[in-house]
């Protein structure tokens, strides 16, 4: 683990079309940063496993289920989908190329190798926002991280994801009884009601505990399909 007198190497930065995106070099940790906001590091994954474990659950017995992860970040999500035989298609949305081209030939490569030539397996450079308003592709789970939450996002774009028209994008591509998990740094009880008021059903939040502060969360619900 990092300590409080290391000083964090910049690997790589870039200028997307979303803004400045960071590689750094932290100790023994990489860490992302986004227009100056810290988006994730590798310190854990812990809560990334979680959001996918708790969408996987909620399947049941559902046999091979197609999964949309929302963010590729540092890879825990994909890694820990690929490792559970039990998902079917994996698709992953990412709009920073930046972040796709770390993880192919650039740092955190070797986090997600094996992940990435599972031929369950597909990333797609978009912004996920479109993707959901356009795709005609549908999935039974869609696990979402690109912002430190619904209250938190990294660009004021984000914020459509989790409106009332944003979250009918989300039930248009789940297939009957599928399920909505999205991370969330802290609990989001307005969003939990929007959650709600767009139709959802089963709505809930498992909170994930950290080290000090408040719980990460994972919100949880059933699209009205």
């Amino acid at each position: 683990m990092p300590t409080s007198y290391e000083i964090p190497e910049v690997l790589d930065r870039r200028e997307g079309p979303h803004g400045e995106v960071v590689l750094r070099r932290h100790g023994e940790l990489l860490q992302i940063i986004a227009n100056g906001c810290f988006l994730m590091d590798t310190s854990d994954g812990r809560s990334e496993r979680l959001l996918v474990d708790a969408a996987r659950e909620a399947l049941d017995d559902r046999p091979e289920p197609a999964v949309l992860i929302g963010g590729l970040g540092v890879g825990f999500s994909l890694a820990h989908a690929a490792a559970d035989p039990r998902w079917g298609r994996i698709t992953v949305v990412e709009r920073e190329r930046a972040i796709i081209g770390w993880h192919r030939e650039g740092p955190l490569s070797g986090l997600t190798e094996q992940a990435r030539s599972d031929p369950r397996t597909k990333i797609l450079e978009t912004d996920l926002v479109r993707y959901v308003n356009e795709t005609s592709d549908t999935f039974d789970a869609l696990c979402l991280d690109i912002d430190n939450g619904p209250d938190w996002t990294v660009t004021e774009g984000n914020s459509g994801l989790y409106s009332d028209a944003g979250l009918a994008s989300c039930a248009r591509v789940l297939s009957p009884g599928g399920v909505l998990a999205v991370w969330s740094a802290q609990p989001s009880p307005e969003f939990e009601e929007t959650l709600w008021n767009a139709g959802f059903k089963q709505v809930r939040t498992e909170e994930i505990p950290v080290a000090r502060g408040v719980p990460d969360v994972v919100h949880l619900a059933v699209g009205p399909g």
